[in-house]
């Protein structure tokens, strides 16, 4: 004959429901991924801010407001501090800087000028990957593009749309 399973009462207030065991677990798994998840997201991107000229941050503006939400499939990502005039994208950082200074070199830039979908760029090559500069337009935007990138210039090809459309044509590229 078949044994029964010993039941144990269980003292239970009216109108109360069993609880399962994996009731209770819930709001832990919860927690758990909330903080998992917020735990992944990247902090801001701490990038200088460069002070320019009131027209050239005016400029600037329209042209970072017109950025693509991901570069290299990196999402756009905060900077610190705050300002109309940075952004970044991915990890590590692909970090976007609008109003600053011709760099370094630029003088003979024309004849270190490269094209990425009619765009023409100043490259340097630093430590960690390579500083992009835009040669021939109103404002000088720059875009460091870290090594793990590779080949860095390819990034260029997601911001151009923004630059042509909000970036005026001075002199091309020759």
């Amino acid at each position: 004959m078949p044994r029964r399973p010993h039941l144990i009462p269980i003292n239970r207030t009216a109108g109360a429901q069993p609880r399962s065991r994996g009731a209770a677990a819930r709001p832990l798994t919860l927690a758990a991924i909330v903080l998992l998840v917020a735990g992944c997201s990247p902090d801001p991107v701490e990038i200088a801010v460069p002070k320019p000229a009131p027209e050239v941050a005016q400029a600037c503006d329209g042209l970072m407001k017109a950025m693509p939400a991901k570069v290299l499939d990196g999402k756009k990502r905060k900077a610190d501090p705050a300002s109309i005039l940075t952004t970044a994208y991915g990890d590590p950082p692909i970090e976007v800087t609008c109003g600053v200074a011709p760099p370094a070199g630029m003088a003979e830039a024309q004849s270190q000028c490269f094209e990425v979908n009619g765009v023409g760029w100043f490259a340097k090559q630093v430590t960690n990957g390579y500083i992009f500069t835009t040669i021939g337009r109103k404002v000088y935007l720059e875009i460091a593009v870290p090594s793990k990138y590779a080949p860095e210039a390819n990034a260029l090809t997601d911001v151009s749309d923004a630059i042509k459309a909000h970036n005026t044509l001075i002199t091309p590229c020759t």
